[in-house]
């Protein structure tokens, strides 16, 4: 086990990272993060901040030299980077989850591989692809880059083969996939923690709201049916184990208005919807986070209060704090970050309550007011 006085590395400075940091620091580890920003939420806050690229081997060096066991908070890190640390110290995820879990064709392909079905899909690595992948999938459809894409970032809805093709070249001719566009009902996500020796606590899934591609709000308990649920977790526990994951990860799925569960993507980290965690839950995603990668057994994950967790983005800043501070069901976390810009997370509340439904009145409420 690595225990308290250990120093805990950190490539990626976000509010992730930052986050982590506080959990971290507050079970009495040190951290030090690698961010080429000198001005990251994450690297303001931790006991040492390398300001370097990614790919700086004198700093990952320096990173190496100064941790006891690395972890990433974000999944578009370069995975030769995480393999060149590999091999001087414990790197938590793997550089192999990582490599799949930044490609779109790679991770459905591995997600179907254990028998979890994703929406029809057909890979794109050039444009003469299309017309085939069209034949496959059918239209309508989502043409998705296959790596870098994020909060609706890379995604274009296609209704025909035109389209798609205007789309594709305005993505410089990337690889991509194009998905069917399924008739949905409901998006949930599943959370859990693994640590090496295979012991995993899981979370309550998280029913998530998404507005203009980013995701608006996560209700806890999520209101669909136990059967669908239980399917989730199952299948979210089994990729893990093929996996050999170590660290916390997050499976979203789609649920049709037919009530298939469907595989869209997973996050190799702690995760948006998993925010509530830090206010409903024994133990937070990022403590979580802290104690697997250092081989301590998982945290218990149950959930002691229903919850709403709403983002806040740089679209309505500055808010009037008092809104929610005035309420005290509310718990408010803000990310340091300085600049505000549209699309940026900023920040998010956790409502509790009781009763999910009331929880969901008083966020809808509160949000309202923010925005007027």
């Amino acid at each position: 086990m690595i225990l308290p006085g250990s120093t805990l590395g950190v490539l990626g400075g976000g509010q992730l990272g930052r986050m982590f940091c506080v959990a971290a620091r507050t079970m009495g580890y040190q951290t030090i993060v690698l961010d080429p920003d000198p001005s990251s939420p994450a690297g303001r806050i931790a006991d040492g901040h390398i300001k370097a690229d990614y790919t700086d081997k004198a700093a990952l060096d320096q990173l190496a030299d100064q941790c006891d066991v690395i972890t990433t908070e974000f999944e578009n890190v370069p995975a030769d980077s995480l393999q060149y640390l590999l091999d001087k110290k414990p790197v938590h995820p793997s550089p192999d989850v990582v490599k799949i879990a930044q490609n779109r064709i790679k991770e459905k392909n591995f997600a179907e591989a254990q028998g979890i079905a994703a929406a029809p899909f057909a890979a794109v690595y050039s444009e003469k692809d299309l017309q085939q992948a069209s034949q496959v999938v059918g239209f309508p459809a989502i043409l998705k880059s296959a790596t870098l894409g994020y909060d609706g970032k890379g995604q274009f809805v296609v209704d025909n083969l035109q389209q798609a093709e205007d789309a594709y070249r305005s993505m410089a001719g990337v690889e991509a996939v194009l998905e069917k566009k399924m008739a949905l009902k409901k998006e949930i996500s599943v959370l859990l923690a693994r640590n090496s020796r295979g012991e995993i606590q899981f979370y309550s899934p998280a029913e998530n709201e998404h507005r203009n591609g980013i995701l608006h709000q996560s209700i806890v308990p999520a209101r669909v049916v136990d059967e669908l649920k239980d399917q989730a977790i199952e299948k979210t526990i089994k990729l893990a184990e093929a996996l050999n994951y170590v660290g916390v990860l997050a499976v979203e799925f789609f649920i049709t208005d037919d009530g298939q569960l469907i595989f869209n993507e997973m996050a190799p980290r702690p995760h948006n919807s998993g925010h509530y965690t830090k206010d409903a839950s024994v133990t937070s995603q990022f403590e979580q986070q802290v104690r697997v990668i250092c081989e301590l057994p998982p945290g218990d994950a149950r959930l002691v209060s229903p919850v709403v967790m709403v983002n806040m983005l740089g679209d309505l800043w500055d808010p009037d704090w008092s809104v929610l501070l005035s309420e005290p069901g509310v718990k408010l976390h803000l990310y340091g970050k300085k600049d505000a810009r549209p699309g940026r997370k900023m920040g998010h509340f956790n409502v509790l309550d009781k009763d999910v439904n009331n929880a969901i009145a008083v966020a809808e409420r509160l949000f309202k007011r923010l925005v007027d």
